[in-house]
């Protein structure tokens, strides 16, 4: 159990579950040519799982001070597991995501596709370890090391089954893949935010410069009202646009259920909050709408499929 809270194991389903909607909810319900066998994607889903394992351990290695402060029950390293197994565990976690990655672009011929993997594991390294304690910068770090895990199936799967007859659907697959990178970016930034937030206490303590410190609470939380408002306009005109002019309703009321409504609440709850506790809620909230945002890929392909 204490290592599966280390590697965060909810988070890597997540991730998991969101590259297989995306292949299977998704580019499989639409009839879309693919290049990776199942067993191959499955390759590509345990490499980015260990790559993200890797950057939780690493994490948690360089937060001992911080989480001690922060949240003193869930301190995994230097108590549960020592520091040195910790270690070990965050390079087998990472090189191994890399050895599959490695082995994948080869299988496509894409040679040079081995370096997201290798870029994706050094922002995660560099943010545990350095641009975390900076401002903005680590926010953003982290949450395009979660887009990238978006993009890359699309790179491993429609890009190498790509040819001169089908470019320009394929490109429209791409295109709608990247939209959905962006708004998983700038979720998980405004919850990176949010994060920051909650954990002000320990951040202050050990010298890091993250936005609440910068700002002051009020004005950090007024900023993240403002990105959060942001991306629910952003959502509203797709809903608009795509789905109602579609006459794809139960995703229209899926989407306002279960993503506009969590959040307007987070835009009206983050205005008055001031306590750890309410920083945490928001936090889940915001963690809610990035599953839900997960499996609404889901729901719009097969509001499509059963409304033809």
């Amino acid at each position: 159990m204490k290592y599966l809270k280390l590697i965060r194991f909810q988070n890597l389903l997540m991730i998991a579950l969101m590259q297989c909607i995306i292949r299977y909810g998704f580019l499989k319900l639409q009839k879309v040519e693919l290049a990776l066998a199942d067993w191959q994607f499955a390759l590509l889903v345990l490499s980015t799982v260990f790559i993200a394992a890797g950057g939780y351990i690493i994490n948690d290695i360089m937060d001992q001070e911080t989480d001690s402060i922060n949240r003193p029950n869930q301190v995994i390293v230097g108590r549960s597991i020592s520091e040195s197994m910790a270690y070990n565990l965050y390079f087998g976690f990472t090189i191994a995501g890399a050895l599959i990655g490695f082995y994948l672009s080869n299988l496509i011929y894409r040679d040079n596709f081995f370096g997201i993997f290798i870029i994706t594991s050094l922002l995660l390294y560099i943010y545990a370890t350095s641009f975390k304690q900076i401002a903005v910068i680590g926010n953003i770090l982290v949450s395009l090391a979660l887009a990238l895990s978006v993009i890359i199936v699309g790179l491993f799967d429609i890009i190498p089954a790509t040819d001169q007859v089908n470019r320009f659907q394929m490109m429209l697959w791409l295109e709608l893949l990247f939209d959905y990178a962006v708004f998983a970016f700038l979720l998980n930034f405004i919850r990176e935010i949010i994060k920051d937030l909650e954990d002000i206490n320990g951040d202050y303590n050990q010298g890091m410069r993250t936005l609440p410190i910068v700002l002051g609470v009020s004005r950090t939380a007024k900023v993240v009202a403002l990105i959060t408002v942001i991306a629910t306009v952003i959502l509203l005109w797709y809903i608009n646009n795509h789905l109602m002019n579609s006459g794809l309703y139960i995703a229209t009321i899926y989407a306002l259920v279960f993503l506009v409504s969590p959040l307007i609440f987070a835009v009206v709850k983050v205005w008055t909050a001031a306590t750890q506790k309410e920083f945490h809620l928001l936090s889940n909230v915001i963690k809610a709408v990035i599953f839900f945002g997960i499996l609404f890929i889901l729901i719009v392909n097969l509001n499509i499929k059963f409304n033809a």
